[in-house]
Parts: C-alpha cells; structure tokens; sequence
C-alpha cells in the first residue's frame, strides 16, 4: 500500500469529480456540484486515466458513461469516500469543536496532502519522521497536517515529551483514511489485473504455524501462475497483526484462530485443524522412557508460548492442579525455539507441522504424551467488510488448497 499512497496516490479532488461525471454524465454539472472549472475537471480525468492506463469512460457528443473498467474503479473510489466520510462523522461526534469553527463536510475538502500527513503522523508520532515515511519535506507535512486540523475545526494533535500524539478523533479519522487508501490501492490493482499487468501486493500478517508450511505453500502455488505479484510477509505478536489488519495496513491474518472472535468487523476462516506434541531434541531423556507424566514434564525446563496465546492456554491446560515447570523461556520464534531444545533438555508444546523440518534432520522429536484437548483451529482472518482483488482471491483459494495438503499428511 505503501507505493500507492505516497507515489501514486489520485488526488481526493480528482476523485469527487470522476465520481460526479460517472453519475452525472456531464462535466459541466460535474463541475458545478464540486465546484471546480470545467477545465479543471476535464484535466483531472485526464491525470486520473493516465495514473490508471486506460480510458475509463467513452466519450460521446452525448455525453460521457463510464466503461467496464471504470465501473470497477468507480466501486472502489465510492467505498473510500464513504470511508473517509464516515470517519469524518466519528471524528465530529467524538472531537469538539474550537470554537464554532472548521467545517461539518471537511471530509469533502480534505487534499490527499493533508490526508497523508494524518495517516504518517498518526504512525509516526512525530513530524520529522512522519515526513521522512511520507517523503516529504518537514515543513510541508506539518503544515498539510495543521490544515486538516483547522479545516476540521478539531484538535487532532497533542505535543507530548515523547513527540506527538494524536487524539481520538484524530485516530478514528486516520484509521477511515487508511482503510480508504487501501480501496483505492485494490482498485489499482485491479485495473492492472484487467490489463494483463498483475503486479499487485499482497500483505500476509503471519502467526508461527504458517510459516513453516502453509503459507510458503500457498505463495509458491500462487506466483507458479502469478509470478509478478509481490508478498509481503508481516510475523508479530497477534494483537500487532490485529492492529494492521484492522487499519488496512494487511490484507489477511493467516495462523491459529481466536475463539471467540475478538471483534465483530473481522471474520476468520478455518482452513485445517492442528494438534499440539510435547516436543525435545532428539535423544532426550524422556525418550526413553515408558510412561511420561506431568510430573515428568515439570521437571524439565520449558520454552512456551506468550501469554493470551491459544498455544500458551494448552500449556496452562496441561499443568491444571499441579505445579508448572519452574524454568520457562517465553518465545514464539521457531529459530530459537529450535537452538534451545537441540542445546539443551527443554520440552516445548509446539505443532508437528512446525517442526517438520528439523524432524527430518534428526533435530527434534514428540514426546509420547497424551495431547488429547490441544486441536486448534488454524486459518485465516480478514476484515469482514473486505472486498478482495482477483488475485488476492486466487491467494485465498491458494492457502486452502496448503490448509488441505496440511491436514493429509501425517
């Protein structure tokens, strides 16, 4: 999204005008309802379609309507000023006013400029770096960032000793904005999906199962027929990914499923079950012994899941009533989980998909204790007013076809 929103980005102006000429079929009723030259609207087309690569009406002495290509594109700049609109409104409702000014339709005002100062302030939280992302000069950020503020008529930024922080209002307003730029970017994509030049970007948030399987399976599968369409991969802590996926910054969730949902705008999608194994290097005492207890397992260290993960509840699960081990490292990265159990006699609760790998060379082993409970529902999360691109769906169809190949194996 990035590519888009700071190089490519159409102006929002633009935007209203290609809308009002798409309704209207007229650009000089066009201009009168936003209120722009007709002039001014005839080259706003122009630089539109040339961003675009590709007419998006046909032109007529009639009049003008809007082809295929535009209806498509037309779909996308609606739902993005609907967006911004709509955060607009939320800004309103939870921001007061100073004072009487600032206007209640700023949202129809509001230059891409001071827009994307909003969404880089409101990542950065300072002004130095905000520009620095946006690309930038420092003075021309900060002065597109106060506009929308006095355009709005809110108190959007606050000075504080570690920078700059943004109010509530302002972080409403600049999720819509982000979720708005990244419409905008699908419509692109589209565009150029229908134009035969495919190099959309798909935005993976992953959590630790994926990535050993399902996910480069699914990559792999999907750049076979789509070799230009670029991935990027995104792992972090769950309430992180959440975070991005909500604000548009990830297209889609991909690894254990919460249950229930953690919130009602996104929705997730069960693609396999996964059982969890106690699992130590290979050779480890506990091999070779029969009957393992919980009491066996406490007396060993352990490297776990964080806390809140459904991984880490399975652990909690497994020393209900008796005491866990006393030497627990927390760590959710497979590199290191590996170079503790290979080093040492540590146990972890860990899917056999994960470890696949270092299965194969001898590294690692399950333990035969009894995981019975530890089935996780493994899928993807996506937000649930999404539409997505054609080849992000073909992306989707791709890691259910890896959520199959994982569950037959053995």
């Amino acid at each position: 999204m990035d590519e888009i929103l700071y190089d490519r980005m159409p102006n929002f102006r633009h935007l209203r005008a290609f809308r009002e000429v798409a309704a209207s079929g007229s650009i000089s009723q066009a201009a009168t309802r936003v209120h722009l030259s007709q002039p001014a609207i005839t080259q706003a087309l122009a630089k539109l379609e040339g961003q675009l690569g590709a007419p998006m009406f046909v032109r007529s002495p009639g009049g003008m309507r809007v082809n295929e290509l535009g209806q498509r594109f037309l779909s996308r700049v609606e739902r993005a000023l609907s967006l911004v609109r709509n955060g607009a409104r939320e800004a309103l409702r939870l921001g007061a006013r100073r004072g009487g000014r600032g206007f209640s339709n700023f949202d129809q005002l509001a230059t891409s400029a001071q827009l994307r100062a909003l969404v880089a302030v409101a990542r950065a939280g300072n002004f130095t770096l905000a520009a620095r992302e946006a690309g930038v000069s420092q003075p021309s950020l900060h002065r597109a960032a106060r506009d929308l503020e006095r355009l709005s008529g809110l108190a959007l930024f606050i000075k504080s000793a570690g920078g700059i922080e943004v109010t509530p209002a302002a972080e409403m307003l600049a999720r819509s904005v982000r979720l708005a730029f990244a419409e905008l970017a699908q419509g692109f994509a589209e565009i150029g999906e229908t134009l035969g030049v495919d190099q959309g970007r798909i935005v993976v948030g992953t959590m630790p199962l994926a990535r050993t399987f399902v996910l480069p399976s699914a990559i792999n599968m999907l750049m076979e027929s789509r070799p230009d369409v670029r991935f990027s991969v995104i792992d972090g802590p769950y309430d992180d990914l959440l975070h991005g996926l909500r604000h548009g910054d990830i297209d889609v969730l991909v690894g254990a499923l919460r249950i229930p949902v953690p919130i009602d705008d996104v929705v997730q999608e069960e693609l396999f079950r996964d059982p969890l194994a106690v699992v130590g290097r290979a050779g480890h005492p506990l091999c070779r012994q029969g009957a393992i207890g919980r009491d066996d397992l406490a007396a060993y260290p352990w490297v776990v899941a964080r806390r809140g993960t459904p991984t880490r509840r399975h652990f909690e699960a497994l020393f209900a009533g008796v005491s866990e081990p006393s030497s627990i490292v927390e760590a959710s990265s497979l590199v290191l989980i590996r170079g503790l159990l290979t080093g040492s006699d540590r146990l972890t609760l860990i899917s056999t998909h994960q470890i696949r790998h270092e299965q194969e060379m001898g590294l690692l082993a399950p333990l035969p204790v009894d995981s019975a409970g530890t089935v996780r529902p493994i899928g993807t999360t996506c937000r649930r007013d999404w539409r997505p691109t054609g080849t992000q769906s073909a992306f989707l169809d791709c890691l259910r076809r890896a959520g199959e190949l994982a569950t037959a194996q053995p």
